[in-house]
């Protein structure tokens, strides 16, 4: 399944035959204190930056309906972001992954995050929408 949409995503989450956790981790794009002229100069254009996470939560496929109903509920927080990185986890046929697993498996996320390794995760802008980074 090819994901064009966050819609995508969770639709591809629902059809796993295995129980899911969804997890989610919303970020924004910050210029480090030591940026370059060059460096300053791009993030003005939109490009570049250090990701900073600022937030994570996991649901279940069951929990959340829309991209627009997560949206809703990250703003009762009061972080401005502008990405959200995705990934999902698997529990067994009989149980979905336990709190202590999601926990572990969402710092760990954070972590790759702040190091910059993103690629093993989907990336949605605010409007849903894959972000592929360069």
């Amino acid at each position: 399944m090819t994901i064009e949409s966050f819609d995508d995503f969770l639709q591809a989450a629902r059809t796993q035959i295995l129980p899911q956790r969804l997890l989610f981790v919303f970020a924004n794009a910050e210029l480090p204190d030591d940026a370059t002229p060059d460096q300053r100069a791009g993030f003005e254009a939109g490009r570049g930056g250090a990701l900073v996470p600022l937030m994570c939560v996991d649901k279940s496929p069951g929990e959340l309906q829309t991209f627009d109903a997560l949206v809703q509920e990250a703003a009762q927080f009061g972080h401005t972001w502008s990405l959200v990185f995705a990934g999902a986890m698997s529990g067994s046929a009989n149980s979905a992954p336990s709190s202590a697993q999601v926990e572990t498996s969402l710092q760990a996320m954070v972590e790759a995050i702040k190091r910059g390794d993103v690629y093993r995760y989907l990336a949605f802008d605010r409007k849903g929408m894959p972000v592929v980074l360069e």
